[in-house]
C-alpha cells in the first residue's frame, strides 16, 4: 500500500469522515476534502465523437480583425443574429453577426452600447473585476433576455449576476453573494445543453473558502434562468448551497461542453499548474490542497487524495498558459480542428488545441505535447497544439460564431502585456476562417 497518505491519517486518528467531508485546518490550510451528501449519477460514456484526424494548424485557417480598438474585452456570444461582447469598464456591446461574419475588414460602426457600466448598481472593476461573463437567454430573443455578470463594490467587493431585458430595458437581480476581490473572480457565464445558466467563480483570494459548500466562491455554478438551483444539482448538506455543481476551483475562467454534454472547465494555477477538466457532477477539484502530481513540491497529489477529482490537464509547476476562455469547436468549416478544445492563453500570449482520445488509444501528436500520467483523469488522454504564439498577445476569449467559423478576444490593454503588445489596433476581435486549402 506504501506510505500513508495525509488522508489516512486524518482517519486513523479519529476525524469524523462524514458524506458532507471533514474540514480540518491548520492556519488557514484545508487539511480534507468536501464531498456532497448525495451526488447524482455520473452519466459518463465513451464519447461517440472522435477527433479530427491530423494536426491542428495555423495555417488552417485565415484571420481577419474585424473590430478593433476595444478597451478590455472579456467575452463574447452569438445569439439570434446578434453578437454580444463585454469589456471590463465598458458594458455590453451588440454587433451584427452577419456583418462580422462576411467583413473583409474592419466593422464600420463600433457596435450599439445595449448596457452601460452605468447602468449597473455599485458597478466597479477593481483589478481583475469588471463587467465580465454574458450568456443569452435560450429561447431568444423571446425573451430578448442576457446575463451578466459583474463586479461590484459597495464597501465590499462582490460579486453579480443580472438579467437585462433587452425590450423593457429592466434590469433584474439573478444571483448575488458571490465573493469577489482585485484578482480571481471567475466570471464567464454560458448556457448549457439543458439549458440551464452555468456560472464559474473564483477563490475571491481566500482558498478556503472553495472548501466551504455554504460559499459560492471556487465554484462551478449551475442555476435556472430565475436564478434557483438546477434540479439536478448535488446536494452539499443543510448549509451547502444547491447551486453548485463542483467545487475547489481557484479560478475557473472558461466553460465548454463536449457534444454529449459533458462540462469542460479551464483555470489558472498557482504560479503554473493550470488546469483542464471534464466535470463530474459533484466533484472537488482540491485547490488549496491538492494541485498536482507526485512530484509536485508545493501541493498535494490528486493520487493521494480519493475525493480529488483530476483534471485531464494539469501544466505541471514549470509552465504557464494562463488558460481563459474556452470552446469545443465540433463544426467542420475546419476540419483538421474539428473536436478539439480551444484554450485562449493570457500569460502564454496563445491558444491550445486539446485533441481528447480514450485513455491509451494511439494517434498522432505531431509537435503537441501529451498529458498521460497515471494520476490525470483516466477517461481521456489529452494532446495540447500550440497556436499563433505571440501573435496577437494575450488571448482573452474563443467563440465559434454561427458560421462555423471562430472568434479571438484579445486582452493587450489590461496593464499586463509584453512583447510588443498593446499594439495600435488593440484590443480586437478577431475572426479565423478556414484557409482555402483547409475549406477544400
Amino acid at each position: 500500500m506504501g506510505a500513508p497518505t495525509r488522508r489516512h491519517v486524518l482517519a486513523a486518528a479519529g476525524c469524523s469522515l462524514s458524506l458532507a467531508g471533514c474540514l480540518l485546518e491548520t492556519g488557514s490550510e484545508v487539511t480534507e476534502l468536501v464531498t456532497p451528501e448525495t451526488t447524482p449519477d455520473d452519466d459518463w460514456t465513451e464519447p461517440e465523437w472522435r477527433p479530427a484526424e491530423g494536426v491542428p494548424s495555423t495555417a488552417d485557417v485565415t484571420t481577419t480583425t474585424v473590430v478593433s480598438d476595444l478597451e478590455i474585452p472579456w467575452d463574447l456570444t452569438f445569439a439570434g443574429g446578434d453578437a454580444f461582447l463585454t469589456e471590463r469598464d465598458g458594458g455590453v456591446r451588440r454587433f451584427d453577426a452577419t456583418e462580422l461574419a462576411t467583413a473583409a475588414d474592419l466593422v464600420p460602426a463600433d457596435g450599439e452600447t445595449v448596457l452601460a457600466a452605468a447602468d449597473l448598481p455599485e458597478q466597479a472593476a477593481p483589478g481583475e473585476g469588471g463587467i465580465l461573463g454574458i450568456g443569452v437567454h435560450p429561447s431568444y430573443p423571446g425573451p430578448s433576455e442576457l446575463f451578466v455578470y459583474y463586479t461590484v463594490d459597495d464597501g465590499e467587493i462582490e460579486n453579480r449576476l443580472v438579467s437585462y431585458d433587452l425590450e423593457s430595458e429592466t434590469l433584474e437581480s439573478v444571483l448575488e453573494g458571490i465573493p469577489g476581490a482585485t484578482t480571481h473572480n471567475g466570471g464567464r457565464v454560458t448556457i448549457g445543453p439543458e439549458d440551464d445558466l452555468w456560472v464559474t467563480t473564483g477563490d475571491a483570494e481566500d482558498p478556503t473558502l472553495t472548501q466551504d459548500p455554504s460559499s459560492r466562491a471556487g465554484a462551478v455554478l449551475r442555476l435556472t434562468p430565475d436564478g434557483e438551483p438546477a434540479p439536478e444539482n448535488p446536494d452539499w448538506g443543510p448549509d451547502g448551497d444547491r447551486r453548485i455543481y463542483t467545487l475547489g476551483h481557484r479560478n475557473p475562467q472558461g466553460i465548454a461542453f463536449t457534444p454529449q454534454g459533458t462540462p469542460i472547465v479551464a483555470e489558472h494555477g498557482p504560479s503554473a499548474r493550470d488546469e483542464v477538466s471534464l466535470l463530474r457532477p459533484g466533484g472537488n477539484y482540491g485547490w488549496d490542497l491538492v494541485r498536482g502530481g507526485p512530484d509536485d513540491p508545493d501541493y498535494g497529489s490528486y493520487d493521494e487524495y480519493d475525493d480529488a477529482t483530476p483534471p485531464v490537464v494539469n501544466t505541471g509547476p514549470e509552465t504557464t498558459w494562463a488558460p481563459s476562455g474556452i470552446a469545443f469547436y465540433d463544426g467542420d468549416a475546419i476540419a483538421p480542428w474539428e473536436n478539439h478544445i480551444l484554450v485562449c492563453g493570457l500569460g502564454s500570449n496563445a491558444l491550445y488545441a486539446l485533441k481528447l482520445v480514450p485513455d491509451g488509444a494511439t494517434l498522432e501528436d505531431g509537435d503537441g505535447v501529451r498529458y498521460d500520467a497515471a494520476w490525470l483523469d483516466n477517461r481521456l488522454t489529452a494532446t495540447a497544439y500550440t497556436l499563433f504564439e505571440g501573435e496577437f498577445g494575450r488571448l482573452r476569449h474563443v467563440e465559434p460564431g454561427p458560421d462555423g467559423s471562430l472568434y479571438l478576444l484579445t486582452s493587450n490593454r489590461d496593464g499586463r502585456a509584453s512583447a510588443g503588445f498593446p499594439t495600435d489596433e488593440d484590443d480586437r476581435l478577431i475572426r479565423l476562417e478556414p484557409a482555402s486549402s483547409s475549406a477544400a
